[in-house]
């Protein structure tokens, strides 16, 4: 890839990003009959810590782990946890596509509400793409008081919760490390999953049919983070964000061919005002650090 220009080597990592989650959202549709959204984080976790434990063995940075900030790392991961949980009980439950739509909200959640946590100022470009992503949000989930479900609520709160797990790893990267941050965020929400999942004295053990889904959503789960991670450090926000959104199509056409969901231009639409935001959103806080640079 080193021949190519940096926005084509961007495209290549978001590809494998886009793959990445959509075998999480088919491995996690097919575990929601055999395990509890507790369960699958317990898993996944423990998957996750052999994972990061491993790399930085091998990258020589398990000496960056420390307990500096450690009530922000928890503040992080129970918001985590939660969007993570409202997610995987959606993916279930909806379509495919209109749960991507949903989760594609979260960096304007993060524009809303960084004014409050990181002290930004309010602009009117923030102000006027938190709206038009507003009405996106009205398009995909097509209010209606009789169709309004619990799952179609979960896929729109998980945005809230994984904006403020964007907030607070914002805040934690002034000082902490990827390694240290990614250590806390795996080994805190296994914690969270065994005490969930085993409130009720139950939890479901894997068996043939559900530990190579287990795997494949907790392998996944980092492999799409951190190809985002290289596609975001190679070409700008601007170029990345778009690509993102190649992935709702994507996840539509998996949702019909293998689940016979109907291709709703409702989602499309919705989710073309949300892109539309975001790019907006994007351009202005590029320009201002371009401002502040100079």
């Amino acid at each position: 890839m080193q021949n190519f220009p940096n926005p084509v080597k961007a495209a290549f990592w978001m590809f494998g990003a886009m793959i990445s989650f959509t075998v999480m959202a088919i491995g996690g549709r097919s575990l929601s009959g055999h395990l509890d959204t507790f369960e699958i984080m317990l898993y996944r976790s423990i998957i996750g810590i052999l994972l990061v434990t491993g790399v930085a063995l091998w990258a020589g940075t398990l000496h960056q782990i420390r307990t500096g900030r450690f009530g922000m790392h928890m503040l992080r991961n129970l918001c985590h946890f939660a969007g993570q949980n409202l997610w995987f009980y959606a993916v279930a439950l909806i379509p495919l596509s209109q749960l991507f739509a949903f989760e594609f909200t979260t960096p304007l959640w993060v524009a809303a509400f960084a004014p409050f946590v990181l002290q930004e100022k309010w602009t009117f470009t923030r102000l006027f793409s938190v709206g038009l992503g507003f009405i996106g949000i009205l398009i995909v989930a097509r209010p209606d008081t009789s169709t309004i479900s619990p799952a179609l609520v979960a896929a729109a709160l998980c945005a809230l919760g994984f904006a403020g797990s964007v907030l607070c790893t914002k805040l934690l990267s002034k000082t902490e490390s990827v390694t240290c941050i990614l250590f806390w965020l795996v080994s805190m929400q296994c914690v969270f999953g065994l005490l969930c999942a085993g409130i009720d004295g139950d939890i479901a053990s894997l068996n043939r049919t559900t530990l190579p889904w287990v795997a494949l959503v907790g392998v996944c789960g980092l492999a799409a983070h951190f190809c985002i991670t290289n596609a975001l450090a190679i070409a700008p926000a601007t170029v990345v964000a778009p690509l993102e959104f190649l992935r709702l199509p994507l996840i539509a056409v998996v949702g019909y061919l293998l689940y016979n969901e109907p291709l709703l231009l409702s989602v499309f639409v919705g989710a073309a005002f949300i892109l539309l935001a975001n790019i907006l959103n994007i351009r202005a806080e590029m320009q201002q650090g371009r401002q502040a640079a100079a």
